[in-house]
């Protein structure tokens, strides 16, 4: 039985490192576990600043529902950085539940949140707890934005674009492989799941901020259409995103079709082995810490209606160091009070997209957001 409040699972990744970092400022006292103590240790000395000043500790578990269970009791809330999470997301969240622990992850992965919402959303929310995939910069941000605009009456179709400069993990590039070889992506027309058409290319974006087009994909679907298929407010809703560097945007398509093509036939467990080995040769080693100066992020919505139109961009920088400290605080708040919604919700449905957008804000990761009314 723990004695800390918050476990963070995956904290050696760098996802999870930044988690951490974020808890110490926020003065919460948390567990860092995963399946090698070893690397989370190194990870905690080498990689998380002031981490000397922070109340932690590092446990090792086996990845299986009666262990993390084990784990998980006697904290309150259990932040998994560990894709893909379709993968080895559901030990997790069953442990949770059965922990009696809020949940929250950092996924993208559109069949991951269906299946959350579907599967296990009702659960959660009988026994009073929270069940929030989906809180990291690529989804809340821009989800942020889109509530913004929906504070005018009246809207109903969101078109949302997502971009950052940078390039994935280790781990987010695994997912994308693995999400493009098993799972197809939904956007919303009229409160239902359409597919996206799946050899559509790449699609040129104008940006806010920039005269040059940009390059973005449908990215899994994304977040954002399951959140808002149960808004009243909401009918339609299409997000595209992509990184700003376009050499690398332009050679996704043609690296996910010659690594599925090279899976044709392989087993389950052939071809994750071989998605793995695919994306360990695309993205071999951990990026570089962010630098603001380099790695900026615009979250663009256009929201319309019958008779209205708002934009709304939200300049901002350091997508990872977003994720981390939104994670942190969501964490910070459940030990608090109790979030705005049980079950399975956003980030912006649990805690206020106000309210995340003032934490974003009072670390400098994001301006002040552009909001434009066009009629």
């Amino acid at each position: 039985m723990t004695k800390k409040p918050v476990v963070v699972y995956g904290a050696s990744g760098y996802t999870g490192r930044l988690v951490c970092e974020y808890l110490r400022e926020y003065g919460v006292p948390f567990i860092a576990a995963g399946r090698s103590g070893e690397k989370i240790h190194t990870a905690m000395k080498s990689n998380v600043p002031g981490i000397e000043t922070a109340s932690y500790e590092v446990v090792e578990v086996a990845h299986t529902v009666a262990a993390l269970t084990e784990l998980f009791t006697g904290a309150s809330v259990v932040l998994n950085t560990v894709g893909p999470f379709a993968k080895y997301g559901t030990e997790v969240v069953e442990a949770s539940l059965a922990a009696k622990c809020h949940y929250t992850d950092t996924t993208g992965e559109q069949d991951w949140l269906i299946k959350l919402d579907e599967k296990f959303g009702a659960q959660f929310a009988a026994a009073n707890l929270l069940l929030a995939p989906g809180i990291a910069h690529m989804y809340t941000t821009g989800e942020i934005a889109a509530q913004l605009c929906l504070e005018t009456p009246g809207l109903d179709t969101l078109d949302i674009a997502v971009f950052w400069g940078g390039s994935p993990t280790i781990a987010s590039t695994l997912t994308i492989l693995i999400n493009a070889a098993t799972s197809k992506a939904y956007y919303l027309e009229q409160n239902q799941y359409v597919e996206w058409q799946a050899d559509a290319g790449l699609y040129r974006l104008a940006i806010p901020g920039q005269h040059d087009a940009a390059l973005a994909l449908p990215w899994g679907g994304t977040s954002h259409p399951v959140w808002f298929k149960r808004d009243p407010r909401v009918a339609n809703v299409k997000v595209l995103g992509g990184v700003f560097n376009k050499p690398l945007m332009e050679g996704v398509p043609h690296i996910v079709a010659a690594a599925l093509k090279a899976t044709e036939g392989m087993t389950d467990q052939e071809r994750d082995a071989s998605l793995a080995a695919t994306a360990a040769s695309i993205m071999g080693t951990m990026p570089p810490r962010e630098n603001p100066r380099l790695n900026k992020s615009v979250d663009s919505v256009h929201a319309s209606g019958p008779l209205a139109r708002i934009h709304c961009v939200i300049f901002g920088n350091s997508n990872y160091k977003q994720t981390g400290l939104l994670q942190a605080y969501a964490a910070a708040s459940l030990l608090q009070q109790a979030p705005r919604r049980v079950g399975f919700a956003s980030a912006c449905q649990a805690f206020g997209h106000r309210e995340l957008l003032g934490t974003l804000r009072s670390f400098g990761l994001v301006q002040e957001p552009i909001i434009t009314c066009m009629g």
